[in-house]
């Protein structure tokens, strides 16, 4: 997967992950998995 996103967001997330010690895949994994909550399902 290839994602844009501007250099500011990109030198956020490169500190972020730096501070927790995790990869960038892994904190945006985490992120999508936690959408599961904010998404309502319409069955």
């Amino acid at each position: 997967m290839t994602i844009r996103i501007p250099q500011q967001e990109l030198d956020l997330l490169d500190a972020y992950c730096e501070q927790v010690s995790r990869t960038k895949s892994d904190v945006l994994r985490d992120f999508i998995r936690s959408l599961s909550k904010k998404v309502t399902k319409s069955e």
